[in-house]
């Protein structure tokens, strides 16, 4: 568990005065150690990273001639023109809200108690800026890869957005889940639509050819080239709603709505088009 940290070892010893027997005065030997392990957790910091580039000119060409040639060093190119973002400050803050979730409010106090003035608006445009620098070529090619999968899953939520131009508050939006199945690495997407319409699976699947797994919506239905497939967890639901009703006494007597009749059911609604 503990094998690939780094370790620091502490060491408590006598000193050589305290090395004597309380019994007879002679010198004591060390006989054996005991070892007690425990966590060290080291606060994150923030320090100033001061790029400094050297700008060097000719002497003589300054004297002698019309034109003085000037060699600029080399310096690598800010993450984010103007700002005091380094590539190690986007990261953490990127890691930190899509890995971790924590909001960029909170994550405003953690810089403010470190020292560090930086707002909520500063933070979000550093993400804005991160987003459409690094992330979103990587969201395109995780797409492209997912529509070249047999059998994908779908589904969709409701979401509200705050301060969303030309609609109100209480607007409901949606946001949609696409992943694939169990063959291969993981690819789960999301994709934020105003609507329900099931032009947004439509255009969001474009390309893709094979099972896709969802619930009873019907909007899925306007997705061409796919044979739909019902999901085993809505089936189940119903069935497992009615056995929850019976006497216990009958919940183990034959009929549709056992254990036994509610697997074979929702197995082959699982596997049949919808």
């Amino acid at each position: 568990m503990l094998e690939n940290l780094p370790v620091e070892t502490i060491e408590y010893r006598l000193s050589p005065e305290e090395q004597v027997c309380s019994c007879c005065g002679g010198n004591l030997h060390e006989m054996s150690t005991q070892v007690r392990q425990e966590l060290k957790y080291i606060p994150a910091e923030l320090k100033v990273v001061k790029h400094v580039q050297s700008i060097y000119s000719c002497r003589h060409c300054e004297r002698e001639e019309i034109e003085t040639p000037v060699v600029t060093a080399p310096m690598p190119k800010p993450v984010h023109s103007g700002s005091l973002a380094s590539p190690s400050l986007m990261a953490h803050i990127m890691n930190q809200k899509y890995v971790d979730g924590l909001p960029l409010y909170r994550q405003e106090k953690q810089f403010s108690r470190l020292g560090v003035p930086l707002s909520r608006q500063t933070l979000a445009n550093w993400m804005i800026h991160g987003v459409n620098r690094w992330l979103s070529p990587l969201y395109d090619r995780m797409h492209q890869l997912l529509l070249e999968k047999d059998i994908l899953h779908a589904d969709e939520s409701t979401l509200q957005v705050l301060h969303e131009p030309g609609r109100p508050a209480t607007s409901k939006s949606y946001l949609w889940l696409y992943r694939t199945g169990k063959e291969g690495p993981s690819i789960i997407l999301y994709d934020y639509q105003e609507t329900r319409s099931g032009k947004n699976a439509e255009k969001f699947l474009s390309g893709f050819k094979g099972y896709l797994q969802v619930d009873g919506y019907a909007g899925y239905h306007k997705v061409p080239n796919v044979k739909l497939v019902g999901c085993m967890a809505h089936a189940r639901r119903k069935f497992d709603e009615a056995l929850k009703v019976l006497p216990s006494s009958k919940r183990l007597t034959s009929g549709v709505a056992t254990m036994e009749g509610l697997n074979t059911v929702t197995n082959y609604i699982a596997l049949s088009a919808t």
